[in-house]
């Protein structure tokens, strides 16, 4: 799958001012149809640099991870049940998001209990407002998103994407202290979030 994405994000680069535009509506489709978003994530770092490239993701994946919501609690409700139906974890999510929605939609887009597009349908079939939900995920996607970004925009280039120059050992090694700092961050916040969710499941049972 990922052979068939880079090609799309080399038409995004070409795209210039465009390329933002074009670049949401490619995510944010991927993640209605649950395609693995990495290699987006980190060919916008690649494409658009760290902070724009992060700005970008995170409005992309606001908006598929809203589409693919209002999808599985509408028309795709009852498919996505069945697949689901068997998952333990489910049953824990929604008895905790009938205590404390915001809060637990926010811990799951911290912690990787679920994967980010299994997420977003699994938590169409419990009773989280969709006000919740999108500003909950919001939130809670950030960490994961600049992480991403940043290891795309480090690498300097996928596959050639975004015709990045060459890096002095200054700049280097700026891209070094930051991504450090990045993932100590990710993680110290992974860990945390993790932990609140697993008290929070464990309280239901």
């Amino acid at each position: 799958m990922s052979e068939l994405l880079r090609p799309a994000l080399e038409r995004v680069a070409a795209l210039g001012p465009w390329g933002p535009a074009a670049f949401v509506l490619l995510y944010a489709a991927a993640t209605v149809l649950m395609v693995p978003g990495s290699v987006l994530t980190l060919g916008a770092g690649a494409v658009f640099g760290p902070l724009k490239g992060a700005a970008i993701v995170w409005a992309a994946a606001t908006l598929g991870a809203t589409a693919a919501f209002v999808l599985g609690r509408s028309l795709a409700r009852d498919r996505v049940a069945k697949r689901l139906a068997a998952d333990a974890r489910l049953a824990a999510v929604d008895s905790a998001i009938k205590r404390d929605a915001w809060r637990v939609v926010f811990l799951l887009r911290l912690s990787p209990l679920f994967p980010f597009n299994a997420l977003n349908y699994a938590l169409a079939l419990t009773d989280v407002p969709l006000r919740d939900y999108v500003s909950a995920s919001a939130l809670g996607m950030i960490p994961g998103t600049i992480l991403y970004v940043y290891l795309g925009s480090a690498a300097g280039s996928l596959a050639g994407l975004g015709g990045a120059r060459a890096r002095t050992p200054l700049e280097w090694a700026l891209y070094a202290v930051g991504l450090a700092a990045t993932i100590l961050a990710t993680v110290s916040v992974t860990r945390a979030a993790r932990r609140s969710l697993d008290e929070r499941l464990k309280e239901t049972r």
